[in-house]
C-alpha cells in the first residue's frame, strides 16, 4: 500500500504539470530524479526499492497507453540464484525474486521492435554489490546506471504512441537483475510474452546519461542493415563510435543469443560509476533527448523496411575482457576514438592510483605490449597475476611519462 501510494502521488504531480507542455522532454528529467532519488534506496534486486521502481515504471507505461505484456499484468516475476561473489558464474547466493516490466504498443504489425533498459541498480552497495566504493552503507543511486536508460525508453514509447512509423509493433522492457548477471533480460528471452522469431530487432540503452561529444553503439555487426541505416543519420550534436560484436555486458547480449539483430547505446563510462555519486544532478538530461531522438531517427529509416537479417558476429574481444586476472583500477574512456587507452577515472588505493596516473592519461604502453585501444589494453593485462609489476608508458598532454605499477 506505501508504494502504491508514494507513485500515486508523484505520478498525480507528473500529470499535473506535464499538461503546461513539453511534457516528453521534462519527463526525462523527473523519470530519472523518481528513479534515483533516495526514495528508491539504489534499487538493489529484489528489494522493496526495486519494487517501488517497478510500480513507477507501470504507472508510467500505463499514461503513455501501452498495454500490459508481462505474465501478471505489466509483470514478469521470476526468482534466481545469483553468485555469491559477482566473479563467479555458479549461481551459489540467497535467492532473489524480482520484476522485469514490460508494455506493448501493439500497431497490428506482423513484427516486433524490442526496446529496453534495466532499472536495477547496487542498493547499499557493499561487498558483493559490485560497487567501486571504498564506503559502505550508502546508497547508489544509479541515475546514469541506469535511471537515463529508462528515462529513454520512456520517452522514446512516448513519441511512438504518436508516431507515424507503424510498420511494426513495439515492446517495451525494464530489466531487473542486469547488475548481477543479465538475470532479468536472460529469463525474459527464454520465457518471452511474444513470439521471438516474430522480433524484428532489439535496442538497448545502457547508461546514456553522460553524453559528452560521442555516442558509443555496440552490436552493430549483428546486421548488415545497422551501418548501413546509422549512415543516413545526420547529427552535429556529437560523433558515433561503432562496435561490432553482439556479446557485451548488458542486456542486448540475451537477445543477441536468440539471434535477434541487437544493439547497444551507451555514453562513456565515469568515474561516478559504480560509486554513491552516481547522482541525477550530474546527468546530462539535454544529452539524453539527443540519444532518445537519434534512436528515434533509425526506428524511421527502418520502418517499412524488410525485417532485419541476423548476423553472428565474432566475440573475441569480450573473450579477452573476461581472461584478465589483474586490473589497474582505471575506468576505461570507452568513447575515445584516438591511439591507446584513455583513462575516464582513477579508483582511490588501487594500482594506477598508488603508480601516479590521473584522470585524462592515456596508456600506449603496458610491458612489451603497445596498447592501441581498450582490447589490446584488456589483452596486455591478461599476460600478469597478482603480485607481478610492469613499466606502463602514458601519454599526458604533450608529455610522454613511465610508471612503474604492481598489479
Amino acid at each position: 500500500m506505501l508504494l502504491r501510494t508514494l507513485v500515486a502521488g508523484f505520478l498525480f504531480l507528473f500529470f499535473s504539470l506535464s499538461s503546461f507542455g513539453q511534457a516528453s522532454a521534462w519527463s526525462i528529467q523527473k523519470d530519472v530524479a523518481f528513479l534515483s532519488s533516495d526514495l528508491t534506496e539504489g534499487r538493489m534486486t529484489g528489494s522493496n526499492g526495486e519494487r517501488l521502481s517497478a510500480r513507477y515504471i507501470s504507472e508510467r507505461f500505463t499514461q503513455i497507453g501501452l498495454s500490459p505484456k508481462g505474465t501478471e499484468g505489466f509483470y514478469q516475476t521470476f526468482s534466481f540464484n545469483p553468485p555469491a561473489n559477482p566473479h563467479d558464474s555458479i549461481g551459489a547466493g540467497a535467492e532473489k525474486t524480482c520484476t522485469n516490466v514490460v508494455g506493448f504498443l501493439d500497431n497490428g504489425a506482423a513484427n516486433t521492435i524490442i526496446i529496453g533498459a534495466h532499472y536495477d541498480h547496487l542498493g547499499m552497495g557493499g561487498s558483493g554489490s559490485g560497487s567501486l566504493s571504498t564506503s559502505h552503507d550508502e546508497i547508489h543511486n544509479g541515475a546514469d546506471d541506469n535511471a537515463s536508460g529508462v528515462a529513454a525508453m520512456l520517452y522514446i514509447a512516448e513519441q511512438l504512441a504518436k508516431s507515424k512509423d507503424r510498420s511494426n509493433n513495439y515492446l517495451f522492457i525494464g530489466f531487473s537483475g542486469e547488475e548481477l548477471g543479465l538475470f532479468g533480460s536472460k529469463h525474459y528471452a527464454d520465457n518471452p510474452t511474444i513470439d521471438l522469431s516474430k522480433a524484428n530487432y532489439m535496442i538497448n540503452m545502457d547508461m546514456v546519461g553522460r553524453l559528452d561529444s560521442v555516442l558509443v553503439i555496440n552490436g552493430v555487426g549483428t546486421s548488415p542493415s545497422w551501418n548501413t541505416s546509422l549512415e543516413k543519420i545526420k547529427t552535429s550534436r556529437f560523433t558515433t563510435s561503432t562496435t561490432e560484436s553482439g556479446v557485451g555486458p548488458s542486456d542486448h547480449t540475451s537477445f543477441y543469443r536468440k539471434d535477434i539483430p541487437s544493439i547497444h547505446f551507451f555514453t562513456g563510462q565515469h568515474k561516478d560509476y559504480h560509486k554513491p555519486t552516481d547522482d541525477a544532478n550530474l546527468v546530462n538530461n539535454e544529452g539524453i533527448q539527443q540519444v532518445s531522438d537519434y534512436i528515434l531517427a533509425l526506428i524511421h529509416q527502418l520502418d517499412g523496411q524488410a525485417k532485419l537479417t541476423f548476423a553472428k558476429t565474432k566475440d573475441t574481444d569480450s573473450r579477452k575482457a573476461a581472461s584478465f586476472k589483474v586490473t589497474l583500477g582505471v575506468m576505461p574512456d570507452y568513447t575515445f576514438q584516438g591511439d591507446g587507452m584513455r583513462i575516464d577515472g582513477v579508483m582511490d588505493d588501487r594500482p594506477a592510483f598508488k603508480a601516479g596516473m590521473e584522470d585524462g592519461d592515456v596508456i600506449i604502453q603496458i610491458g612489451d605490449t603497445t596498447i592501441g585501444n581498450i582490447y589490446d589494453y584488456m589483452g596486455a593485462l591478461a599476460n600478469y597475476t597478482k603480485g607481478q609489476k610492469a613499466i606502463v608508458k602514458i601519454k599526458r598532454k604533450d608529455q610522454i611519462l613511465e610508471k612503474e605499477v604492481e598489479f
